[in-house]
């Protein structure tokens, strides 16, 4: 499972750098679906991720205002931020999504297994992955690739 992390993590990476090519108005115009905008939907990912991680470490969830990091170099920070925490912890429970074990996340009401989450966060990048592609195509770019081959993260 973790492979399937730092796949999310290069995949987020590369779209940062798309980024860079774009201007401010355009990683923040309103568009259909996602988030909203490039920037609100990049957040987005990397709160959740944060926040189901902190939950599964039994960890209070940390809650960043979008406010607060309103520009693509601070959520780039955040995010580099946020992975060095969440790697940390993967690498130290390598065999975290195999426990039996459960989350309650505070914002629900329910609870999940460990394993269920890890797939949850892993899927839910990269749904939101697929949207910034659709929005990149309706702007006349080139999508950053979501192949998973030829990465050199999935080793079996």
């Amino acid at each position: 499972m973790n492979g399937f992390f730092e796949y999310n993590w290069q995949v987020r990476d590369e779209w940062f750098a798309w980024c860079e090519a774009l201007t401010e108005d355009e990683i923040t115009e309103e568009r259909v679906g996602g988030q909203g905008t490039i920037l609100r939907t990049l957040f987005h990912v990397i709160d959740v991720e944060y926040s189901w991680i902190r939950a599964v470490a039994g960890k209070d969830d940390v809650a960043v205002s979008f406010e607060r990091v309103d520009s693509l170099e601070k959520v780039q920070q955040l995010s580099t931020t946020y992975r060095e925490e969440i790697r940390a912890f993967l690498y130290a429970n390598p065999d975290i999504w195999d426990r039996i074990g459960v989350v309650k996340p505070p914002w629900l009401e329910i609870s999940f297994s460990f394993y269920e989450v890890g797939h949850h966060v892993v899927a839910h990048e990269i749904h939101h992955m697929g949207q910034l592609s659709i929005w990149s195509r309706e702007m006349g770019r080139r999508p950053i690739s979501a192949n998973a081959i030829g990465r050199g993260l999935l080793r079996g």
